[in-house]
Formats: structure tokens, C-alpha cells, sequence
């Protein structure tokens, strides 16, 4: 049998080709599905350096046909379908996070394309052109790192382009994470107090109170029960949360999803404050005449508080909600100190996490027990505790030092 040769006289192997028409060359060989696919080149050494590589990928076990037509969203969807252990809060935020931030522009990138500069360059650009937070970053990078991995285990691509890619931008941008602070006494007290003789916000009144009394994470406390109230021995028994987040359809509605605590300290038992106490009371009676919650999610009913059409808060619009209470509040403040030639005493944006972490501020600055305080907050690990513990704000700082102060006569 007579050897195929090129346009120059070369001898060519199994498999390659020479094309006249285009002077290209090719190479045909057989997929991990077992279909033929064909390669290019522009000249016979380019040609024998890509087949090279097919043939050592091929070895690897690498699948290269999938790592050269498949987007990085198909990676994520391939990834996502295996996670079927993830929470419910767990998983919307996941999706969330992708369909947010990376689906449409990251995304959309051919996986055989995306090296370590292509990661780095994304996540410079959320920081620097998007106005991303550290925090956000890190969980965009806690999606984007896995659904590579994924693609790494499944031999698809040889190495993680993202390994090492967030610690990088972080170290750029300060290397550390923006912590959440706590409202002060003076802004607590300010907060509360404006919303408590605002007739269009006193309605949220109540359920601030129950936020900043009882430290309870958003999803327990939009989920509260009045089965789970005991009025009669003040105890409030937290032992699942609401979740609200996307479907995993192609609908994009959002549902409430009752979710179970993830650790065992989730489950607890908190005394009721006495301001606590009189609000659930006088939202009681107030229930008694206009009726109670019947909106049903997984089987749960009876729920506290509820917006105008009867449904539980989402943490979305609660956030929407403190927002404008801020903004009107400020702005407010910044006419009356004008007129009164005084500087503005300014409440900062924050968000409904803000309140739970402002309890526990609260709860430090006046307990020394901090297994007390880690069973009140439902932290499974102390250390948890022992930060938020260690946060304590300025003037207290001052104050500890100053009673120390008095109290040692050593030097």
C-alpha cells in the first residue's frame, strides 16, 4: 500500500491528512464516546505537536472533547446536580451567587480556555469595577473553586485555574475580611426609638425588638411559630428557620422552605427579655381580633410575623425595610442639626444580620459567661463566641480599662 504524502513530499501517519484546496492539515481520531473528531493545523510540525498532546491527554484520561466545547456553566449545572446533601439555604445561595455574578459573563467561557490569569483578572474586576466586598468575593470563590475541582476529578481539565486566585486578590485588597460592626448603645437606642413613633415603620417596631432581643439569625426569627412561644414561662424554643430562595426550575419564582438547624446548638431555648415578652403579648392580642397567620409552608403554619398580604418576611425586603428607615432617618437629622446649627448624629446602613450580631455585642458587654453566651446565640463552636466576644466597641474597651485601672495598685 502506498504512502500518503503532503504537498512537499512528507510521508503521512495514520490518521493525518493534506488538504489542497486550503493547505491545511488534519488529523482524525476517536472520542471517549467513540465518534470521530477531526483537529487542524497549519502546518504538519503544529499538527504532530497537537496530536502529541491529544495523545498524552488521551493517557490522562482527560476529556478533551467536553474541556473544548463545554462552558464554564455547564461545569457549575454538572456540579450542582451532585450536591444533593446541600441544605436548602445552602443550595439557593449557591445559585444565587452563580446566576449573579458569574453566569452570564464568566460563565459563558469555554472550560479548555479559563487559565489562573483569566480567574484573576475576574475577580480583580468585581473588586475593582463592580464595587464587590472581600465577603462577596469569597463567596463567589466558594462556587467557583469546587465546580473546577469537579471538572479536575472528572478528567476533564488537569489543573484548578482557581487555586490560589482569591488568596492573591485578597492579599491585593487589604487581606482581610470586612468585619460587620455592631450598632452602638446610641445608634441601637436611636434606631429603635425612631422607628417607634414613625406611624408608617412602627409596624416592623415589634419585630426589631424580637430581632435585638433575642439575637435570633433572620431565617429563626421570620419563622417563629407561636407554637414555639410559651408565654406563660417566657420561652421562646428555636428549632428550624424559613428559608427564601429560587427554585431550581427555569421559572425563577422564590418559595419559603422550612430548614432544620445545621448543628445541634441550633436547637435551644432563650428566656425571654421583658421587653420581648410585652410585644409578643400585645401582638397576641392583637392576632386574637384580626386573625392569625394560615399561610402553610412544609406543613408549618401559625407564624408571627407576617407582612400586609399574610406572609411571612423575607429577608430581602426586611433588609429594603431597615434601609429606608436609615435614610429617612438621616435625612431627617440632617435638616433639623442645620437648623439647629449642631452637627448630625448619623445612623450607618446596615443589615438584618446587623441585629443579631449587635444582641450578642449587647450580651457580651454585660456577661462573663461565655458558654452562656454561645448556648444563647447557638454557636456550635466557641470560638465563634469568643470573637464576637473580643469585638467589644471602644467606650466599653475605655471603661473595662479605666475600672482596672482604679482596681490595681501595682505600679
Amino acid at each position: 500500500m502506498a504512502c500518503r504524502k503532503d504537498g512537499k513530499g512528507r510521508v503521512l501517519r495514520k490518521g493525518e491528512g493534506y488538504r489542497k484546496g486550503d493547505g491545511r492539515y488534519s488529523y482524525v481520531y476517536v472520542d471517549p464516546l467513540g465518534k470521530k473528531r477531526t483537529i487542524y493545523a497549519k502546518s504538519l510540525v503544529k499538527l504532530r505537536e497537537r496530536e502529541e498532546q491529544l495523545q498524552k491527554d488521551q493517557l490522562d484520561g482527560l476529556d478533551v472533547y467536553v474541556a473544548g466545547k463545554a462552558d464554564v456553566n455547564f461545569l457549575f449545572d454538572r456540579y450542582i446536580s451532585t450536591k444533593t446533601e446541600l441544605r436548602s439555604t445552602t443550595y439557593s445561595n449557591y445559585l444565587y451567587t452563580w446566576n449573579h455574578f458569574i453566569r452570564d459573563t464568566f460563565g459563558k467561557k469555554k472550560v479548555k480556555d479559563v487559565k489562573y490569569s483569566d480567574v484573576l483578572f475576574f475577580y480583580t474586576d468585581l473588586i475593582n469595577n463592580q464595587g464587590l466586598q472581600i465577603n462577596t468575593l469569597e463567596t463567589i470563590n466558594t462556587v467557583l473553586r469546587p465546580t473546577f475541582q469537579l471538572a479536575v476529578r472528572d478528567d476533564i481539565i488537569r489543573k484548578n485555574p482557581v487555586d490560589g486566585a482569591y488568596c492573591e486578590v485578597k492579599k491585593r485588597n487589604g487581606g482581610s475580611r470586612k468585619s460587620r460592626r455592631a450598632l452602638t448603645v446610641d445608634q441601637q437606642r436611636k434606631f429603635m426609638e425612631y422607628v417607634a413613633k414613625n406611624p408608617f415603620f412602627y409596624h416592623w417596631y415589634p419585630f426589631f425588638v424580637f430581632l435585638l432581643g433575642t439575637g435570633c439569625r433572620i431565617g429563626e426569627a421570620i419563622g417563629i411559630r407561636w407554637d414555639d412561644i410559651d408565654l406563660e414561662n417566657r420561652i421562646i424554643d428555636i428549632n428550624h428557620s424559613l428559608t427564601y430562595y429560587q427554585r431550581a426550575d427555569d421559572s425563577y419564582k422564590c418559595e419559603f422552605r422550612v430548614s432544620l438547624p445545621k448543628t445541634e446548638a441550633g436547637n435551644r431555648r432563650i428566656p425571654m427579655m421583658q421587653q420581648v415578652y410585652d410585644v409578643l403579648q400585645e401582638e397576641y392580642e392583637r392576632q386574637k381580633q384580626e386573625g392569625f397567620c394560615v399561610e402553610n409552608v412544609d406543613g408549618m403554619t401559625n407564624f408571627v410575623f407576617t407582612n400586609r398580604f399574610g406572609m411571612p418576611h423575607n429577608p430581602a425586603a426586611v433588609n429594603r425595610a431597615i434601609k429606608r428607615i436609615v435614610d429617612t432617618h438621616n435625612s431627617e437629622e440632617e435638616v433639623a442639626a442645620k437648623k439647629e446649627k449642631r452637627e448630625p448624629v448619623m445612623i450607618p446602613r446596615f443589615s438584618c444580620h446587623i441585629f443579631r450580631h449587635t444582641f450578642a455585642s449587647r450580651f457580651c458587654e454585660n456577661e462573663t459567661n461565655i458558654k452562656v453566651i454561645q448556648e444563647v446565640m447557638g454557636h456550635a463552636d466557641v470560638s465563634t463566641t469568643m470573637n464576637i466576644y473580643a469585638e467589644a466597641n471602644p467606650d466599653v474597651t475605655k471603661s473595662v480599662i479605666e475600672k482596672l485601672s482604679k482596681n490595681m495598685d501595682i505600679f
